[in-house]
């Protein structure tokens, strides 16, 4: 495929891909660095193939510009592959690694703002919030500026943005860089449930400390992925 990157239907992964719930298939992506005459292209993803499927938890790994940024961006439609397909059954929630967030509203206001742009009626956003709060330990925090917020208690708001909707595949960039212990805890219960909920989640990191908890780690190198 000449430079596009096309996106199966839902009946099309379902037929061929054995429930998978994302599939990734000869994504390349390159960069042009430089200026005229000494422009150079660099290639980062070089043909990465990349498989979650549903209740599965998958380590991403790599070294420092080896390209998991760029796919994990390319996975979630932030950024054009070169060439490449990709398929995804469901809804998919992503949590950058730097929160995206607007200074000026409280958590609460971020929660029913994405509430909306995700088509949740309130009902669904005021329940699911509730949860959010519990489970990631951060209520006291509800009518809170994101701006007033400490880097942990921010971190938290990212990851309830992402999980709001409940979505089928969560793609987490460095998700745990600012928890404290309690909360690295917490967030890997929540990824327990969800994994028996026959969820998807993929979380993105230099290194991979606790093993036990994956099903599959993968290691993005010289532009491909290799399973571990």
């Amino acid at each position: 495929m000449d430079r596009t990157m096309a996106r199966a239907t839902t009946a099309e992964l379902e037929s061929d891909s054995d429930g998978a719930g994302l599939v990734a298939t000869g994504i390349t992506k390159s960069y042009r660095r430089g200026m005229w005459p000494r422009r150079r292209e660099l290639a980062v993803l070089r043909g990465a193939d990349f498989e979650v499927g549903a209740g599965e938890v998958v380590g991403l790994v790599g070294e420092n510009g080896s390209g998991k940024s760029t796919l994990m961006k390319i996975l979630v439609g932030a950024l054009a592959a070169d060439s490449g397909t990709i398929s995804v059954i469901g809804r998919m929630g992503y949590c950058p690694q730097e929160p995206v967030l607007y200074d000026r509203l409280t958590c609460e206001e971020h929660l029913e703002l994405f509430g909306v742009a995700y088509g949740m009626d309130e009902a669904a956003v005021a329940e699911a919030a509730d949860n959010l709060y519990a489970t990631l330990g951060f209520e006291r925090w509800r009518t809170t500026r994101a701006e007033e917020l400490s880097g942990g208690t921010r971190s938290k708001l990212n990851l309830a943005v992402a999980l709001l909707a409940d979505p089928e595949v969560l793609l987490l960039d460095e998700p745990y860089a600012g928890f404290d212990f309690d909360t690295y805890e917490r967030f890997w219960d929540l990824t327990a449930e969800r994994r028996a909920a026959g969820r998807s989640v993929v979380v993105i990191s230099h290194f991979i400390t606790d093993q036990a908890r994956f099903d599959r780690i993968v290691e993005l190198r010289d532009g491909l992925t290799v399973s571990r």
